[in-house]
């Protein structure tokens, strides 16, 4: 019968590695320094042999790293043979192998099997899961936030987006409002809290650099604002129009996109003697009613939506085609969108579809440049991939942030086609999707 595996904390520099994992062992500085800072958190798999040495089996990395960060002891898992780390490894795996597996006991395997040394991709190859779900799952366990999810019997995914907004308690209320709410729009809602948190770092840096510089930066004037107005709204004194020499602050833009840019302005311009260019009201263009306001605000948020969705949207696609078969109907879908809509063949993004196909893109953008045209050429295999990554990269360069407000056709073709593919779409896709049902519900004219 094998001995109950023992743990004992012992110096890394005593213990035994084999030649080969030196070599590959890929010892980065940020590897050194975590385990300089907090040490060897999971213990590492070996074997006392019958000389006293202690041999690893699983964790060798580990071990390495402990003795390049000088640490002096390191948790060791000393089982009885060589042939045991193997059992334990095969133990687990017919445990995720089981049927009616839960996702969560997924992800506790997987941490098991990590726990003594094994690999996301080992874990993979063992499972037959694919090394992204191992990964994920064992980023989420890795968090209160992802165990705690897991444990209430949410999926993998799930788990993952709640442990990678961990900490954010306004960004994690909106994600447990969607599970409650809505779970199919999960996908969608993070990836406008990701946009959301890109921007506001943006913005931040942004001012940050203005800041440096010494120039004021104001509010962005509102429409009832009559202290402030921008330059070009304003002529001299001498009636000559007013120019960025002449502004005393500025406010910071941002764009749907995240870009920001300075606006020159003037505070106090009426006092200084400044003119409206355009009237004699306030430069401003006075007081914007509730109802514009209203329009205003639903338009820069569903811009900001369309934005998120066109990632989730192109997201999605990419791992449509990752799978072994091409998804059904794909014939008829690529045919009817390079006959119906001549745009969708001519006006495709190159990289868009490249990335869609899952295509190395190497190069910078330039006249002609076009990484799809270069996996074509160089492989034979799959061609409907990128066939399919063509016609659905000539679909999305004419959806824009705005296409909700004038929805197309040709917008309504590809999103009903992604979601006969099992695509959701987010609260703004189905506005367009919605647009053609009262269309075909009009009765027809006598």
């Amino acid at each position: 019968m094998n001995a109950t595996p023992t743990l004992e904390m012992l110096d890394p520099t005593t213990l035994t590695v084999d030649i080969n994992v030196r070599k590959d062992a890929a010892l980065t500085p940020d590897f050194i320094a975590s385990i300089k800072e907090h040490g060897v958190m999971e213990p590492v798999i070996a074997h006392r042999q019958e000389d006293g040495t202690v041999h690893v089996l699983m964790g060798q990395r580990r071990t390495l790293g402990a003795v390049e960060a000088k640490r002096p002891l390191i948790p060791v898992m000393i089982i009885s043979t060589p042939e045991e780390a193997e059992r334990i490894v095969t133990q687990v795996v017919e445990n995720i192998q089981r049927a009616e597996l839960t996702e969560a006991d997924e992800a506790d395997a997987y941490h098991q099997l990590s726990l003594i040394g094994v690999s996301a991709a080992a874990i993979a190859k063992k499972t037959g899961r694919t090394k992204t779900i191992v990964e994920g799952a064992l980023k989420a366990k890795a968090s209160e936030a992802g165990t705690a999810a897991l444990g209430k019997g949410l999926t993998i995914e799930a788990a993952l987006i709640l442990a990678e907004f961990e900490g954010d308690q306004a960004a994690t209320a909106d994600l447990e409002s969607a599970l409650m709410d809505d779970p199919d729009q999960l996908f969608h809602v993070a990836q406008q809290l990701r946009d959301d948190r890109a921007r506001a770092a943006t913005l931040a840096a942004f001012t940050a650099e203005v800041q440096a510089t010494g120039v004021t930066i104001v509010e962005q004037p509102a429409y009832d604002d009559y202290e402030t107005a921008r330059v070009s709204y304003l002529n001299r004194p001498d009636g000559e129009p007013a120019t960025e020499e002449d502004a005393n602050a500025v406010f910071i833009s941002q764009d749907y996109r995240g870009d920001c840019t300075t606006v020159p302005v003037i505070v106090g311009w009426k006092d200084a003697g400044f003119k409206d260019r355009y009237s004699s009201s306030a430069a401003n263009k006075g007081p914007m009613t509730e109802e514009q306001k209203a329009e205003r605000k639903t338009l820069i948020e569903n811009n900001k939506k369309m934005q998120a969705a066109t990632t989730v949207r192109r997201e999605f696609v990419k791992a449509l085609l990752a799978k072994k078969q091409a998804p059904k109907g794909w014939q008829y879908f690529t045919v009817y969108g390079i006959t119906h809509h001549s745009e969708v063949a001519s006006g495709y993004e190159g990289d868009v579809a490249a990335d869609m196909a899952g295509a190395k893109i190497a190069g910078e953008k330039s006249w002609g440049w076009n990484p799809l045209r270069d996996h074509v050429a160089k492989t034979t295999s799959r061609p409907e991939v990128s066939l399919i990554a063509l016609v659905c990269a000539g679909y999305e360069k004419t959806i824009a942030k705005d296409s909700w407000r004038s929805p197309s056709q040709t917008h309504r073709d590809y999103l009903n086609q992604l979601v006969l593919w099992n695509y959701v779409p987010s609260e703004v896709e189905q506005i367009i999707i919605d647009s053609g049902k009262a269309t075909e519900e009009e009765p027809e004219a006598a």
